[in-house]
């Protein structure tokens, strides 16, 4: 064990599988206590159970740090509240959290129902958001500030059999950032340095096992290191970006930015100037994504003709 992370209590969702479990053993490597958040959920969301969980807290203390299990729902603001409260009550501090817990329903946007929507936003954006509000709240007080890190995935531009996923990704994105500012705020006003960042990891895990991997992909193990560098001091300065975490790849995303504009040439446009103009101004932003779909189409086009 070294001391990466020595003396730091820090809380995990979907700590009991998968890269919560990574990022949890990781962690408690390097010197932390662990808050082991996990409802013990199938992928569904059903059938929760607590052994899941109090299985990573005998692993963690198997390494000689303490760890302490929670079993509720994340979407519910009580257990948030008490994912954060267990590491303050018990060690005295939260000193950094991390949320991985995710469920999946997949389904086109045309055939996809209420119900299959609500529960993977409320799983994911929500369960970000009951975590981060708590975190917020406690380190903010503290004198050593902390250190938040939201998981969410290159599908946060879009998907197609996962819309309800890509938009709570997407809101974890807006949401992180929105905590990066507030944090931000926090110390430039001479409170303590807390920063807020997003891990986009893509690896094998139970939730991924379904996706044909046409790209590259990796080990859940892969995404623990840049979660423990976050998570430290030394990684503290860094503040409201967004990693993504492939293998031995780690990559930084762009900022979002206005690129260009075209102005009206009266108090207001009219349908028929944007149709005039925007062609040949402004134009469009290529979507990288779009364009990656178009190509595959046409190759499996070209292999039935063949």
């Amino acid at each position: 064990m070294t001391d990466y992370l020595a003396g730091k209590n820090i809380a995990i969702t979907g700590a009991g599988s998968g890269i919560g479990r990574e990022i949890a053993l990781a962690a408690a490597s390097e010197g932390a206590n662990i808050v082991v958040a996990d409802y013990g959920v199938a992928l569904d969301g059903s059938e929760p159970t607590n052994e899941i969980a109090n299985s990573v807290v005998a692993e963690i203390k198997n390494l000689g740090v303490e760890a302490e299990a929670v079993t509720g729902d994340v979407s519910q603001m009580q257990t948030g509240h008490e994912v954060v409260e267990t590491a303050v009550k018990k060690w005295g501090s939260i000193d950094g959290v991390v949320c991985v817990a995710g469920i999946l329903r997949e389904r086109m946007l045309f055939n996809m129902d209420e119900s299959e929507w609500d529960a993977v936003i409320a799983v994911h954006l929500k369960g970000h958001f009951t975590i981060y509000r708590h975190a917020m709240a406690a380190m903010r007080k503290q004198v050593t500030g902390g250190s938040i890190v939201g998981i969410t995935s290159g599908a946060f531009t879009a998907s197609t059999a996962q819309p309800n996923y890509s938009a709570a990704k997407g809101g974890i994105v807006s949401l992180t950032r929105s905590a990066a500012m507030t944090a931000a705020s926090i110390s430039l006003r001479g409170g303590p340095e807390i920063n807020a960042n997003c891990i986009a990891p893509t690896a094998r895990t139970r939730m991924s096992e379904k996706v044909p991997f046409e790209f590259e992909t990796g080990e859940a193990a892969d995404i623990a290191p840049m979660a423990v560098y976050l998570l430290s001091d030394v990684g503290r300065q860094v503040n409201a970006q967004i990693y993504s975490v492939v293998g031995r790849r780690i990559s930084v995303w762009n900022q979002p930015k206005e690129v260009r504009s075209m102005f009206a040439s009266d108090e207001r446009w009219t349908p028929e100037e944007i149709e005039e103009l925007l062609p040949r101004t402004i134009s469009q932003e290529p979507n990288p994504f779009i364009e990656d779909l178009e190509r595959r189409m046409k190759e499996m086009a070209n292999e039935k003709e063949t």
